[in-house]
């Protein structure tokens, strides 16, 4: 067997892999279970995912294509070239779905007195609400790009929304313009109600009724305006100037990529010809682009934010996150740490907490040291507020804020100017190495002695994505543990040294080497006679080297079960190479972020949460953290959660070698994982 023929039959492609996992999120639009306006916010996930695949996934294949290189062994058997007709091929078929599929909840929607209506259903009442709407908030921020042959096309914005402006003058001849939709405002214009019914507009439609307005000046006959879309190369690249610190090397990076590559053209598929032609003949876009007929709309991501209008019977309903016994708000939770751990599982249980711990860390006088990784803030951050309160208040805090977290760059920097001018110390990582771990440890004096708390996640410490994002944290004053994660932090000091780690598993150092020895602890078992398992929980998995050795457990006749949101290239189910191994993926209301590993049976296994999914960047270039957790009642809570999780029979579809997203559909009562896991906790407040 060939190197090529080995890859085509052992892996999936990681990029069909991924447009697989977004064709799930697709599902979600569909699914007549979900509220109508979630599903439309569905369709804005499935299209800002989209978004997000080509400006760094398609542009990595597009790289390696205008390297001149095949890409074989990297692509798992498939040329760079021919996977992006693929890609483009897949993607041109979902973005045909997801426009059914949006007309398809416009029209349910109607069912409910809600109509998203266009220019030429605007009545006398709508359109003077329109022009004065127009006049006051649309005008001021409008962008209008009147194109000629003479001046260059200015560069158009990365994932920017434009119409295409067509005027056929009184003279013959065309004019041609580029309208950029204001991001500075919504995209839907909720119009005033009549009776019962609400009307909606986008920006885009009422763009189209005001033409004459922005065009006054021109003596045209006809006029006409498309959509058109483009995704540039989201890659960052850094100048050399020693003369510039990081910061202002990744701002200044940040600020280049609305100037990127073009690797997306997106347009409607009714634009005239010449309009066509003449915009892809100004923008320079190549065979090598993805160029894809839509509709009417683009950036459809937008939907994320569809106006609710009230409407509660149309959304989710909202669970209240839970309290965790045995921690207060209304007491010390370093006093409570002290003599019990806890686990905080988000969004089933309240983030406060986290942010609590550092705010009592900030002003409690014992505390004398504060260190901390950070990959995403929110937007308003009490994470950073708390840091910046705490060195206020003398303590010596140390932050490793990731300035290169893709597509918040721009946030992280703003909040590491802010703690760098208030006297944080600031780590910018690892040359070569994202730090993508989340963890804190806080140095507390008591009795003359230094004691050590913390806490060691799976998730981001932000508390927007904790709403929605499943995460486990951690929290803990085990000495030794902490004291691991103390030397990874002098790790980001002294980066030439190798820090040995007694506890905890650490990329790029071990991750490989000490996942393997579990798994072949498990092989062993077998070869006894016992029984073998593994479970495991992450988001994607792409690393062959880790995927080969779960084939390798799975031959020996360990017993594995995967659930697997995102990427999977590893397949499941094939006679002589993965007989043992079963996979499913969750996509529902939260999104599944948590990391977990399970080696060997409930009464005697090894249990870790971890910040790192089994991809080659997690387990060589990244800094990533996987903490076991010894103690018994937070491991079978771990184990409770997984099996609730992979007994879902309605959210979870089958990965297998059909790579249909079909659902596991059986005979057992209905588990819907997330409802039954906050239920789960639910009735342990209770008892």
């Amino acid at each position: 067997m060939t190197k090529a023929e080995k890859h085509n039959n052992s892996y999936i492609n990681r990029e069909i892999s991924w447009l697989q996992f977004n064709a799930r999120v697709l599902q979600e639009a569909t699914d007549e279970t979900v509220p109508l306006i979630e599903r439309l916010r569905f369709l804005g996930i499935f299209s800002n995912n989209l978004d997000e695949f080509f400006k760094v996934r398609y542009a990595t294949v597009k790289r390696i294509v205008e390297a001149g290189k095949g890409g074989k062994n990297e692509l798992g058997g498939i040329k760079a070239k021919e996977l992006l007709e693929i890609i483009t091929q897949i993607v041109i078929k979902q973005q045909s779905e997801s426009l059914g599929i949006l007309d398809t909840i416009k029209s349910k929607l109607e069912n409910e007195n809600i109509y998203i209506i266009d220019e030429t259903q605007i009545d006398n009442a709508q359109h003077n609400f329109i022009k004065k709407y127009f006049v006051q908030n649309v005008s001021p921020a409008l962008v209008t790009i009147i194109l000629n042959d003479l001046v260059q096309l200015p560069n158009l914005k990365d994932s920017g929304a434009y119409l295409a402006v067509r005027m056929l003058m009184a003279n013959g001849h065309k004019q041609f313009a580029l309208l950029e939709i204001p991001k500075s405002i919504n995209r839907f214009v909720v119009l005033p109600k009549q009776g019962d019914k609400r009307y909606i507009i986008l920006i885009d439609d009422l763009l189209r009724h005001c033409l004459g307005d922005i065009f006054n000046i021109f003596d045209y006959k006809s006029i006409s305006a498309h959509m058109i879309k483009i995704s540039r190369d989201a890659e960052l690249d850094f100048e050399s100037d020693l003369s510039k610190s990081f910061i202002e090397k990744i701002s200044d990076s940040v600020k280049h990529r609305q100037i990127g590559e073009p690797v997306r053209f997106v347009y409607d598929k009714t634009i005239d010809d010449d309009t066509l032609e003449y915009l892809m003949t100004k923008m320079e876009i190549d065979d090598t682009d993805s160029i894809i007929p839509g509709g009417r709309y683009h950036n459809r991501r937008d939907y994320m934010s569809f106006p609710s209008l009230g409407r509660t019977d149309l959304l989710y309903d909202k669970i209240e996150p839970l309290p965790i016994e045995g921690l207060s708000f209304e007491s010390s939770i370093f006093e409570a740490i002290a003599t019990k751990e806890y686990l905080l599982y988000a969004p089933y249980h309240t983030f406060s907490y986290v942010v609590k711990f550092l705010r009592e860390a900030a002003l409690d006088p014992q505390v004398k040291t504060i260190k901390i990784t950070i990959y995403r803030l929110a937007e308003i951050s009490h994470v950073a507020s708390s840091l910046i309160n705490a060195a206020i208040n003398g303590k010596t805090v140390t932050v490793s804020i990731e300035l290169q977290a893709r597509f918040d760059e721009e946030a992280n920097i703003n909040y590491a100017q802010q703690m760098e001018d208030e006297g944080v110390n600031l780590i910018f990582g690892v040359q070569g190495l994202k730090v993508h771990s989340k963890m804190c440890v806080i140095e507390r004096e008591e009795k003359n002695k230094i004691k050590r708390y913390g806490f060691i996640s799976t998730g981001n410490f932000n508390e927007s994505t904790a709403k929605i994002y499943t995460d486990h944290t951690f929290f803990t004053s085990d000495q030794s543990i902490l004291k691991d994660v103390n030397k990874i932090f002098n790790f980001f000091d002294a980066n030439y040294k190798i820090f040995r780690y007694k506890h905890l598993i650490t990329s790029p150092h071990n991750t490989q080497k000490a996942v393997f020895k579990l798994i072949d602890a498990e092989i062993e078992k077998v070869k006894k006679g016992e029984s073998g398992r593994i479970r495991l929980k992450m988001n994607s998995i792409s690393s062959y080297v880790m995927i080969d050795k779960l084939y390798q457990a799975s031959r020996a006749g360990v017993k594995i079960q995967m659930i697997v949101r995102g990427i999977c290239c590893l397949i499941p189910g094939v006679k002589g190479m993965s007989d043992n191994i079963e996979i499913i993926s969750v996509v529902d209301k939260f999104l599944e972020h948590s990391r977990l590993y399970i080696f060997g049976e409930d009464h005697n296994s090894k249990v870790y949460i971890s910040s790192a999914d089994w991809m080659t960047r997690n387990i060589d270039n990244r800094v990533e953290v996987s903490c076991p957790i010894y103690n018994d009642a937070i491991k079978q809570e771990i184990i409770d959660t997984y099996k609730i999780c992979w007994n879902d029979n309605v959210k979870a579809r089958l990965l297998n070698t059909a790579k249909e997203n079909e659902y596991r559909i059986n005979d057992k009562p209905k588990v819907r994982s997330q409802i039954a896991i906050y239920d789960y906790y639910l009735n342990k407040l209770q008892k």
